[in-house]
């Protein structure tokens, strides 16, 4: 039995109860996400920092940048699917 779950069709457990209306909307998710990348890149900068004063990890600061780095790439993609659905909409005709 597939449901729409919180505006994606996903399977629901039988039983369980939908809820009238999703959690967050797609903007609150988006802003969400675009402030964790946020959060991470200012702790890989703090990180560098650190390592780079002599009072911290390098390989802290190395996973650090990565996370932050796959992150920004990630938002990019997200970013660059967004813009290819809207162009697609625009070349629709009405």
């Amino acid at each position: 039995m597939v449901k729409e779950i919180a505006g994606v069709g996903l399977p629901q457990a039988p039983g369980a109860k939908a809820s009238a209306k999703p959690s967050k909307d797609f903007g609150e998710f988006l802003a969400e996400s675009l402030e964790k990348v946020d959060t991470l890149q200012q702790e890989a900068d703090a990180a560098v920092t650190r390592a780079a004063q002599g009072g911290g990890d390098i390989q802290e600061a190395m996973v650090a940048v990565e996370k932050a780095d796959v992150a920004f790439k990630l938002m990019m993609e997200v970013r660059q699917k967004i813009l290819d659905a809207y162009q697609e909409i625009m070349r629709m005709q009405v």
